[in-house]
């Protein structure tokens, strides 16, 4: 390991609309540029080439085993954890170059915010979010099941002050391309941790994550975004447990 210097580690599958962006915002703080990518059919793995990433193909396996291989790749004292549709800001980029002197601290949280549709959301539970995303490597590793992974880091934490944005929906078809892989892999999990569906819980959770979004959590302040965004998360949450509903139904067949 290199002290103070920081690998950047990505995981990738079809983003070559987004990897450029993501790796320029970061490469002139990194020494390293590491991608894991699960075999992509477009430019991804061409791009991250280009542009100096060193790059590895794993079938994918679910996003905390993803990550784990890619943070095992990393060979500097600090790793940086960037999804390939996220960007840093020069001004946060700036402040975890001077945070890494610190010989206190083994994680830092980031602070990201959030564009859905081409505009920044400022409420709708998604304006700010604190992500833990700058750790010491050797103290770190990724946790949780196929979505929905989680990086712990032991040892003491603190929160830097810039923000990096995340890019995630330019349009609403790519917001359903995305919303099928995740309630599939969401149903995937429950239905293989042994969970079935309930109907009393379906009927009141769709509802209520709709009424959390928009009305508990401002939402309706974003306009028909925020409206969109309401819909669509109380959506997912219905889709997710039909989802499930049907992986035991056809064990039921099988």
């Amino acid at each position: 390991m290199t002290a103070n210097r920081i690998s950047l580690f990505i995981i990738t599958k079809n983003e070559a609309e987004h990897l450029a962006k993501c790796i320029l915002s970061a490469k002139p703080l990194v020494h390293e540029i590491i991608v894991v990518d699960s075999n992509s059919t477009d430019r991804t793995t061409a791009i991250a080439r280009n542009l100096g990433a060193i790059i590895y193909n794993h079938s994918f396996e679910g996003f905390t085993q993803q990550k784990n291989v890619a943070l095992s790749k990393v060979t500097s004292d600090w790793a940086l954890s960037l999804d390939a549709d996220e960007t840093l800001t020069p001004e946060l980029a700036e402040e975890i170059k001077q945070a890494v002197t610190s010989n206190e601290i083994d994680g830092y949280e980031l602070t990201r915010v959030n564009d859905f549709l081409g505009k920044h959301m400022r409420h709708s539970g998604i304006k700010k979010e604190y992500l833990l995303r700058l750790v010491r490597t050797s103290k770190a590793c990724f946790k949780g099941g196929l979505v929905h992974e989680k990086l712990c880091v032991e040892g003491k934490t603190a929160r830097l002050k810039n923000v990096f944005v995340h890019h995630p929906y330019k349009d609403i078809e790519t917001y359903f391309n995305k919303f099928n892989k995740y309630t599939t892999l969401a149903a995937e999990q429950m239905f293989n941790n042994g969970r079935h569906v309930n109907l009393l819980r379906v009927l009141l959770t769709v509802p209520f994550e709709f009424v959390r979004r928009y009305i508990f959590q401002l939402g309706f302040l974003d306009g028909m975004r925020g409206l969109i965004w309401a819909a669509f998360a109380g959506f997912y949450v219905f889709v997710k447990y039909m989802k499930l509903w049907y992986l035991w139904e056809r064990k039921k067949w099988d």
